[in-house]
């Protein structure tokens, strides 16, 4: 009896490690951004920690911000890391942007990348420096109209969102301008602050304080429909630009091989998170809309918003810089 008493403690002793490594999570999870602290992904990403890290089992998640190269130099250090749940991505519409671009990247989109969830969306923002002498898309483009090829536009990188939707509004008008691309959106804001830029295309969360402080004009939204957070600011589409609507995107990303179980515990978790009505009201004074959805929709997001892309940028001509 007692001999098979210890064989059976010796077969529990030995299946333990198999055990404790099927836990998830059982250590650091690393979330890593391409922007820097300030922007929208960044505060989305501190907002998420806590409910996040609750969410699972009390998990230690930090925020690991990579900035550099339109967020590439990011996915390409999630996209070549071991795919166990423990490096995950939260990426904005940029994954998208840099491939349709053309850009020589250092990972594939497809094959290296598995969606997790959508997060959110928000609009951007057409802001003018304090000193520019305009107070609306009419005038604004009236100014450019009558200095061709003289200001400026700052954006977070070549292939952002701020780079094109700038450059998207200014084909569309028939403009043209000099495009000076930053390692962040924090870092552009400060210039057209000072005036050293004349415009930018910012998110919701670099706009707001410093649209209230008033150190920037704000000119109009991106979004069909005005913003509470704003709501003396019109859209492009009420005012010069009928039907002009552009919106940045968040979601998360996992190495290619993570194990499905991984995926969708992270999924629900993720989704059940998105659905928090404090959470919601939270990222709604950043001008986000939470969303959530199955891996399997995201992917299919992702897919449909790679081909749009690739239509508006090849018809528009736009290369990288």
């Amino acid at each position: 009896m007692k001999k098979s008493a210890w064989l059976l403690f010796g077969v529990l002793f030995l299946t333990l490690p198999a055990f404790a490594q099927d836990a998830y999570p059982s250590r650091l999870i690393r979330l890593v951004l391409g922007n820097p602290a300030g922007a929208t992904s960044d505060v989305l990403a501190r907002q998420m920690l806590p409910k996040l890290s609750a969410n699972l089992s009390n998990a230690n998640i930090i925020v690991d911000n990579r900035i550099g190269a339109n967020a590439n130099i990011a996915v390409e250090f999630v996209a070549k890391s071991k795919p166990d749940g423990y490096t995950l991505m939260l990426n904005t519409l940029n994954v998208v942007l840099s491939r349709a671009m053309g850009e020589k990247l250092g990972y594939d989109l497809f094959a290296d990348l598995v969606p997790v969830a959508l997060l959110a969306s928000g609009p951007q923002w057409l802001t003018a420096a304090p000193m520019l002498p305009v107070d609306t898309p009419a005038q604004f483009i009236a100014h450019l109209k009558a200095s061709p090829a003289k200001l400026a536009y700052g954006s977070a990188g070549t292939g952002n969102i701020t780079h094109l939707a700038a450059l998207l509004f200014l084909q569309a008008n028939g403009l043209s301008a000099l495009h000076v691309p930053y390692k962040g959106g924090s870092f552009a804001m400060i210039d057209l602050v000072a005036g050293r830029t004349q415009f930018a295309m910012p998110d919701t969360t670099l706009v707001i304080p410093l649209a209230k402080d008033k150190r920037i004009k704000v000119l109009a939204i991106t979004s069909l429909k005005r913003s509470p957070l704003l709501p003396e600011v019109p859209t492009l589409n009420e005012t010069v630009m009928p039907g002009f609507e552009i919106a940045n995107w968040f979601g998360v990303l996992a190495p290619t091989q993570t194990p499905p179980a991984i995926i969708r515990r992270l999924n629900a978790e993720l989704v059940k998170m998105m659905q928090d009505p404090e959470m919601k009201t939270r990222m709604a004074q950043e001008g986000l809309n939470l969303l959530g959805s199955t891996p399997e929709e995201y992917g299919a997001l992702i897919k449909s918003e790679m081909e749009r892309w690739d239509k508006v940028i090849k018809t528009a001509g736009i290369t990288p810089e």
